[in-house]
C-alpha cells in the first residue's frame, strides 16, 4: 500500500514539473527596449531651379523657388533663405550663365545680374570682346563646332612675294589665333535637345582687343577657317595669338599688308 502511494506521489510530482515547464515555455519574452531617439535633422531653405534653365535664359517668376535641404549638405555657395530672404525677387530678370536642371541649387556664378543687358555683353569677362566670323561647313570643321568649344583660327591667303619670284600663283596658311572660345554659332548659345552640330553661317568668338584687331585685318587678307581643338588640348594649351616660346611668352603672328611677322607678347 505504501508502495502504491509512493508511485502516485511520484507521478503527481512529475506531472507538476511538466506543467511548470510548459507554463514557463509559453511565457512571453519581455518587450525590447525602444530604440534611442535620433536627433532632429537640421535643415535650411535653399534657392533652386524649379524647371530646367538653359544658358542665356532670363529667369522669370516661377522659375526658381525655395527647397528644404539638410544643413550639412548646403555649402557656402548656395543661396539660403536665412541669409537672403528676398533672393527670389532679386534674381528674377537675371540671365542664366550656366545651364541648370530642375532642383539644382542657384549659385552666384551660375547667373549674371545684368537686367536690361543682352546675354553676350553680360557674360563677357572684363577686357574681352565678342567678334563674329563668317563660316561655312568647309571652314568650320564640317559644322561640328558648338558653343563653348575651343578653336584655332587659320588664315589662308595668297603669297604675293612668292608669286613674284616664281611667277606661279601660291597660297599659304597661318594659324593666327589659338585656343579661342566659341561663344555662339549664329544665334545658338547653348547645346539643346541633343544637338550634335550647328550648321551656322556665323561664329562668335571670345577675343581680347588685340586679337579682335588681328582677326579684322585677317578677314581682309584672305579666307578665315576654324579648326576644332580636342578637349585635352584646350585644357592644357594657353590661350592667345600664335605659338608659345621657350620662355613661356606667346609668339604673336601679326599680318600686315600680306606679310606675316612673328613677335613676342606677354
Amino acid at each position: 500500500m505504501k508502495a502504491a502511494r509512493l508511485v502516485v506521489l511520484g507521478v503527481a510530482v512529475a506531472a507538476g514539473g511538466i506543467a511548470a515547464f510548459l507554463a514557463a515555455g509559453n511565457r512571453e519574452a519581455p518587450p525590447a527596449p525602444p530604440p534611442p531617439q535620433a536627433a532632429p535633422l537640421e535643415t535650411v531653405d535653399v534657392l533652386v531651379a524649379k524647371f530646367d534653365l538653359s544658358r542665356g535664359q532670363v529667369i522669370q517668376n516661377g522659375d526658381i523657388g525655395w527647397q528644404t535641404w539638410p544643413a550639412q549638405a548646403a555649402n557656402s555657395g548656395f543661396i539660403k533663405k536665412s541669409e537672403q530672404p528676398n533672393a527670389i525677387a532679386d534674381y528674377v530678370g537675371a540671365i542664366v550663365r550656366v545651364g541648370m536642371l530642375a532642383g539644382d541649387p542657384i549659385r552666384g556664378p551660375y547667373v549674371v545680374m545684368a537686367k536690361g543687358s543682352g546675354f553676350m555683353a553680360a557674360v563677357l569677362p572684363a577686357g574681352m570682346r565678342a567678334a563674329a566670323v563668317d563660316i561655312a561647313p568647309d571652314t568650320s570643321a564640317g559644322g561640328f563646332i558648338l558653343p563653348d568649344d575651343r578653336v584655332d583660327v587659320v588664315l589662308t591667303r595668297r603669297d604675293k612675294s612668292a608669286e613674284k619670284a616664281s611667277g606661279v600663283e601660291k597660297f599659304v596658311s597661318d594659324t593666327i589665333l589659338r585656343n579661342i572660345r566659341v561663344l555662339a554659332v549664329d544665334q545658338t548659345i547653348d547645346e539643346k535637345n541633343g544637338t550634335k552640330a550647328v550648321l551656322g553661317k556665323t561664329a562668335t568668338l571670345e577675343l581680347s582687343q588685340p586679337q579682335a584687331e588681328s582677326l579684322a585685318l585677317a578677314r581682309q587678307l584672305g579666307t578665315i577657317s576654324l579648326t576644332l581643338r580636342s578637349i585635352r588640348d584646350s585644357e592644357t594649351s594657353p590661350e592667345g595669338v600664335g605659338d608659345t616660346n621657350a620662355n613661356g611668352q606667346s609668339n604673336i603672328n601679326t599680318v600686315r599688308f600680306g606679310v606675316s611677322s612673328i613677335g613676342t607678347g606677354n
